[in-house]
């Protein structure tokens, strides 16, 4: 049965659904926790409105349903009429409650039309050994507590309710919001008429939708020029770190170029020295042939220290006119005596 209620919807309840052979005897509650008999599990029933269907409602039933070792757990739900009768208007129909609690994965039967109040025939009927519901009492129909008679059989088990999770707490977040809902709705492509707005309000509620999507829009668009802005600066903060790099760069190579010490001003130094060297005069040879002497003057009588004096200075002289050329200012020296002497031959 268990493996059945996790694949298929739970079972509609028959006259009974009872399958045991031997008579039905009830069972205490100090059996049920210690085992059942082999050939039948404890049968619990649990019943309620279960009207917008809601966690709450499943962790009530799935405390029944593990109240003992081996549970078959029986719904009932009650009929639209006996609600509205008893409790009020609910907003599910009764086939829509029945069809949630097949469902749910903690059920294994549900009793449609359920009754308002418990009787011993219901009980008995459906082979039912215990009823879970919360200890609150729960007054209506004209008493106190409708479980006060299940109490005192001993056929009552308690479950916990969960806080913070209710149909009217549900129902009071739509009323509270019935603006916001209504709205939602009409945008949905619902009708007036079928929200029941009047026209006014209909007109107001499209126009407070428009005003919305404006503001959406707006909020877009600000998020969008966020988004640029940050791009921008992002780039503009990458493109001034490489600016700086360049420029670092620039100047390094400027000076490296153009400095003190740079590799221009060695350049320049070098090609001036190749041009003055270009535009000094050479050297005579030191092989040239001797001037012959004027007429008019009179050869000095030779003497031997004198002529090897004149040959040792003269060839001093023609080494160091070999081994280094003369400044400028020596060679226009030279050409001046040069000069005079033509002038004293003549």
């Amino acid at each position: 049965m268990c493996g059945k209620t996790l694949t298929e919807p739970a079972i509609f309840a028959r006259e009974t659904s009872c399958e045991c052979r031997a008579p039905h005897e009830r069972l205490t509650i100090e059996q049920a926790r210690r085992g059942t008999p082999v050939d039948r599990p404890v049968r619990v029933y649990a019943d309620g409105i279960f009207d917008l269907f809601h966690s709450g409602h499943a962790r009530a039933l799935m405390q029944a349903k593990n109240l003992f070792p081996n549970s078959y757990l029986i719904v009932g739900v009650c009929s639209d009429e006996l609600t509205h009768k008893y409790k009020g208007f609910t907003v599910m129909t009764e086939e829509e409650r029945y069809e949630a609690l097949r469902h749910c994965r903690y059920v294994d039967e549900v009793v449609r039309d359920a009754p308002w109040t418990l009787t011993p025939d219901f009980l008995e009927q459906h082979k039912i050994d215990f009823v879970a519901h919360d200890d609150i009492p729960y007054s209506s129909a004209g008493t106190e507590d409708v479980y006060k008679h299940i109490k005192e059989a001993g056929m009552f088990v308690p479950t916990q309710r969960t806080e913070g999770i209710s149909t009217s707490d549900l129902i009071t977040r739509i009323v509270r919001d019935y603006d916001v809902y209504a709205r939602r709705n009409l945008q949905r492509g619902y009708t007036a008429k079928e929200l029941n707005v009047s026209y006014i309000n209909e007109k107001k509620y499209r126009l407070q939708n428009q005003v919305d999507r404006m503001k959406e829009k707006v909020r877009t668009v600000e998020e969008r020029s966020k988004h640029f802005v940050y791009r921008v600066e992002e780039k503009s903060a990458d493109l001034i770190q490489k600016w700086e790099e360049k420029s670092r760069e620039f100047i390094g190579n400027f000076l490296e170029l153009f400095g003190p010490d740079g590799t221009w001003k060695q350049m320049f130094q070098e090609r001036s020295g190749r041009m003055i060297q270009a535009l000094s005069p050479r050297g005579s040879p030191s092989n040239s042939p001797p001037r012959e002497l004027s007429p008019l003057r009179s050869p000095s009588p030779p003497s031997h220290w004198g002529h090897a004096h004149a040959h040792t200075h003269a060839h001093a002289h023609a080494h160091a006119r070999a081994s280094s050329p003369p400044s400028p200012k020596a060679a226009s020296a030279s050409i001046s005596s040069m000069s005079e002497g033509d002038d004293d031959e003549k």
